[in-house]
């Protein structure tokens, strides 16, 4: 190890810890903080933004990475994997200017403050205001990135969520994905035996209670990780220290329980990523693709399969009573697997879920690039999802206003959902082709044998290995629509 590299591997621990106290005092923001807290968490979020930013930005560590990457031949592959990851962290932050990065930060966390009162009363004009200050800053922001790598300002910002990731990349498979899945859409809906719905109320705490049996099945380790509500299900927290949200609905226990699934599965990846590395870039994830495959393989692959649904329909039988033909298994899987456009994204089925986010990946292009102007996001919107899914909402809440992303400024987040929908399909063929045995496992409850694959091939690597390097590595063959293809054939017919 060169001094160089044990200087930076210093630095960048030091750094991980403030970046950890922002996790969790973005977690109390949205989960515990009172209103009235709102002004100043947004004066304490952007001065440690700014603090982080002025670590990186010092001219020292710029010198320390040229002379450490001067120096890679005498460190391991791990480490100059480490070096890369640190490189690509300094190049977005001295990219941005410090007083950009703390005017971006207020203005998301009062955007996110409006949202919270906007969206439930499908308020568009009340948040239109701080919404166009989030857009204009990061337009700025990806303005000076794009300019600082040598790349279009909506690559800089992809880059930002999935290291190397590009439109290019993107493009030809949400281009096949938009020419296959009308034909799966209208199979299944033509195909489909309509469920028998189970009538409510299903009570909040019994939803919870059932949420942390299956948290503790899948292999979640709540020594170092908790469960909490808030208004959109996210996965937060610090190392060590993984916090989940989901939110409930009385009238449909499906949408909080697989809400817990899904962000069990950000959490299951967040606790099994290397010890090792703990504090260095190399140490987080590979990218947002990644992380949401894990999430979308125990919510989707597994959580609305059959065998996992072999087990947990004795646990619904019990948590509310339920008796008769609605509470068996082949009623639990029509209704998992119900395929139906409908308005919000979190909600939707396999089938549609990618519509929802080539609108997203659409509309938040024009934004940035100003071709469309935040106060016609409600039409566009609205005209793109009928355009789509043959639909139109009602109102803004279910429409514009359903995402919290944007008003946190998370432009070019949206992609990896479907990504990682592909990265899901793929990885979980490669476990099953590796271990028939793992659906017998899923009817008892025993995640077991999945997470051990999981854990080695997809989250001890980190950021060591990139997106692509991963997936191959993990599955023998690039990503490609080809498996979620083959998932969908064979879940749906067709």
């Amino acid at each position: 190890m060169t001094l160089a590299y044990k200087e930076l591997e210093t630095r960048f621990a030091h750094l991980a810890t403030f970046r950890e106290a922002i996790g969790i005092l973005t977690w109390d923001r949205e989960t515990t903080m009172p209103r009235g807290g709102a002004p100043g968490r947004a004066d304490q979020l952007a001065a440690l933004e700014g603090l982080c930013h002025g670590m990186l930005s010092e001219p020292s560590v710029g010198d320390l990475l040229e002379q450490a990457e001067g120096e890679s031949g005498a460190l391991e592959e791990a480490q100059q994997a480490n070096i890369r990851a640190m490189r690509r962290v300094w190049r977005h932050a001295n990219a941005v200017p410090a007083d950009l990065v703390e005017a971006q930060s207020r203005a998301c966390s009062a955007c996110q403050g409006v949202w919270l009162e906007a969206r439930p009363a499908a308020d568009f004009a009340a948040f239109l205001p701080t919404f166009s200050e989030v857009i204009n800053l990061t337009r700025q922001s990806a303005a000076a990135k794009a300019d600082a790598m040598e790349t279009s300002p909506y690559d800089a910002l992809l880059d930002e969520y999935d290291p190397g990731l590009t439109e290019a990349r993107i493009d030809p498979l949400f281009e096949r994905l938009a020419d296959v899945l009308p034909g799966h859409l209208e199979h299944a809906r033509a195909n489909q035996r309509e469920p028998e719905p189970l009538a409510g109320p299903f009570p909040i705490a019994d939803q919870e209670a059932l949420g942390r049996k299956l948290m503790a099945a899948t292999g979640f380790d709540f020594e170092r990780g908790r469960l909490d509500v808030s208004a959109h299900p996210f996965t937060g927290g610090a190392t060590g220290d993984v916090r989940i949200t989901t939110r409930y609905d009385e009238n449909d226990f499906a949408s909080g329980i697989m809400g817990v699934m899904h962000e069990t599965g950000h959490a299951l990846y967040e606790q099994g990523l290397p010890d090792a590395w703990v504090g260095q870039p190399a140490g987080r994830d590979a990218g947002m693709s990644i992380h949401e495959s894990q999430s979308l393989l125990i919510e989707m692959q597994v959580g609305r399969g059959r065998p996992f649904l072999e087990f947990l329909a004795p646990l619904l039988r019990e948590t509310y009573g339920g008796d008769g033909p609605g509470w068996q298994v082949d009623n639990l899987v029509r209704l998992s697997n119900r395929v139906e456009p409908g308005f919000i994204r979190v909600d939707a089925d396999e089938i549609t879920y990618p519509f929802h986010i080539i609108l997203r990946y659409r509309l938040e292009r024009d934004l940035l690039s100003g071709n469309l102007d935040p106060a016609d996001l409600p039409p566009a919107w609205n005209d793109g999802l009928e355009a789509l899914l043959g639909i139109r909402p009602p109102d803004d809440r279910l429409g514009c206003l359903q995402d919290i992303h944007w008003s946190d400024g998370l432009i070019g987040y949206f992609p990896t959902y479907t990504l990682g929908a592909l990265a899901a399909a793929q990885l979980y063929r490669a476990a099953l082709d590796a271990h028939p045995e793992i659906p017998d496992g899923l009817r008892r409850g025993d995640f077991g044998v999945l997470l051990s694959w999981l854990r080695g091939n997809v989250h001890q690597w980190g950021a060591i290995l990139t997106t692509d390097e991963l997936i191959e590595k993990a599955t023998g063959a690039p990503l490609s629509t080809a498996a979620f293809e083959n998932h969908l054939a064979e879940r749906y017919g067709g």
